[in-house]
């Protein structure tokens, strides 16, 4: 939940971005295959996790072969691909619109003749992976995704951010009517890092429409929203900061504020999302702030921990986990340093660039890393992202002591990305006293808010779980004891 980002990881991971796209296109095959039809998938290994990737075949009127990708598990959609060979045993395709392709050798039945599966190759963005391929599609359980019809009314919105147009859903409370002049509670929903639709969908989890629906069942209205470039949203996604989602989100809470029904509007952000709630909380642009997993100390410092963390997991050796942790600060501050400065035009100029640079950290702090350590700290020194820029130059420590407005946040104790020891204890020691605050460790949950083992991003898609009930219950009863000490307030 962020092209398998090849910047290390960030606060919400997302291991591929893909376009998206509407319809399949046909491919032109070089010979008949055995018959084959319907899905084919396969599991792709991206560092700690793994992805669904499914190729569906069919045939036109005219007998050649057509075939659609799709990463189910990021709500992908269908990417047109093209069948460049298809021969008795092997089978060859691309997919244009993500710069990726998959080629393989067909296995068959020794008896039957008919195809088993496909052992092969996929590449994207000059990385390449083993997929193997068995018929169908993978069958994934998510029980606490809401299914229509619902107990509430939901509404179609849009608004406008410069030159974004920012599409959402505005969800009302069971029972809301405008007609009585209802006035109840709202929060906005602000999303993780990485471009991402409005229910946050990752590994075919939902977890903001999981948290909408109850909220809505809990007299609490919402609005979430795609991301600029994403879904039904325009703007351009390469562009992104945490500036301009920040100003994304601030564009939204205008519009709840605007429609001049609700009593309270108040931001509820994840990861990412829950540092710009936080941010809101500073310039006093909300009534309430709900932090989940968001970060408290600067980007270069989530960074940090997180690689250490998957690094520990991974059981590299102490040393080199050192050294790499110790180079990778470094080469961050050499980003921060150099923000705004590097030749963004010349990709290649930038990697040789880059590469000198790691190699003479290397050299003045004595590390013996090996060179596949050493190519991936330069790649993330070279990289264009002004997003990422923006994220290590960030330091909350600054601005949480002008947070006003009553906080919850909440981490798990199992979250490997934003560690909740370090993240809340410095809300703890920074946020202003609120007696209507609360800071709060979750035992057993990972950075999604589910119930985990090792809180490993590879669990994410094998959970069930999408969202803890013991949170959603304490979320819905914060903003509802808010809402009341407010309606008893203005009684007196």
């Amino acid at each position: 939940m962020t092209s398998a980002k090849q910047l290390v990881t960030a606060i919400c991971t997302a291991f591929f971005i893909l376009g998206s796209c509407l319809e399949a296109s046909a491919g032109e095959q070089v010979q008949q295959w055995p018959e084959i039809s319907g899905s084919w998938s396969g599991k792709l290994s991206i560092g700690p996790a793994s992805l669904n990737i499914v190729f569906n075949f069919s045939k036109d009127q005219d007998g050649n072969l057509t075939c659609t990708m799709e990463s189910p598990d990021q709500g992908s959609g269908l990417f047109p691909a093209t069948v460049e060979i298809a021969g008795a045993d092997s089978i060859a395709i691309t997919v244009p619109g993500i710069s990726a392709s998959y080629s393989g050798r067909l296995l068959t039945d020794s008896v039957s003749g008919e195809i088993t599966s496909a052992k092969g190759t996929f590449r994207q963005n000059g990385m390449a992976m083993p997929l193997d391929l068995k018929y169908g599609k993978p069958i994934i359980f998510r029980p606490q995704t809401p299914v229509a019809p619902f107990p509430y009314r939901t509404e179609e919105v849009t608004f406008r951010n410069g030159d974004a147009l920012l599409s959402g859903t505005l969800t009302y409370p069971v029972g809301y009517s405008v007609e009585k002049d209802m006035k109840v509670p709202a929060v906005i929903m602000v999303t993780g890092s990485g471009q991402q639709n409005r229910d946050e969908e990752i590994f075919s989890h939902k977890p903001f429409l999981v948290i909408a629906d109850y909220l809505a069942r809990n007299g609490i209205a919402s609005l979430r929203y795609d991301d600029r470039g994403t879904g039904s949203s325009t703007g351009d996604p390469s562009s992104v900061t945490m500036q301009s989602n920040f100003s994304d989100a601030m564009a939204g809470l205008a519009l709840l504020d605007s429609l001049g029904c609700f009593s309270m509007t108040g931001i509820l952000g994840h990861s990412e999302g829950g540092t710009l709630a936080l941010m809101a909380g500073a310039e006093g642009k909300a009534d309430f702030v709900i932090s989940l997993a968001g970060a408290a100390v600067s980007g270069k410092e989530i960074l940090l921990s997180q690689n250490r963390t998957a690094l520990e997991q991974a059981g590299t050796p102490q040393a080199i986990t050192g050294d790499y942790c110790t180079m990778l600060e470094k080469v961050l501050d050499c980003r921060i340093q150099m923000k705004g400065q590097r030749d963004t035009g010349n990709a290649a100029q930038a990697a040789v660039k880059a590469r000198g640079i790691v190699d003479s950290l290397a050299g003045s702090t004595g590390s013996a890393l090996p060179k596949g350590a050493l190519d991936n700290l330069a790649a993330v020194l070279a990289q264009d992202s002004p997003w990422i820029d923006s994220f290590i130059s960030c330091t909350p420590q600054e601005f949480l002591d002008g947070v006003a407005c009553p906080v919850f946040a909440a981490n798990g104790s199992l979250d490997t990305q934003v560690d909740a020891g370090q993240n809340l204890g410095t809300l703890r020691d920074l946020l202003p006293a609120n007696p209507h605050s609360v800071i709060r460790e979750y035992p057993g949950l990972n950075h999604l808010f589910q119930h985990c083992k090792s809180g490993s991003p590879s669990e994410y898609g094998e959970l069930i779980e999408t969202f803890s009930r013991d949170l959603l219950k304490d979320i819905a009863e914060w903003i509802s004891s808010l809402e009341a000490g407010a309606q008893a307030e203005g009684m007196h």
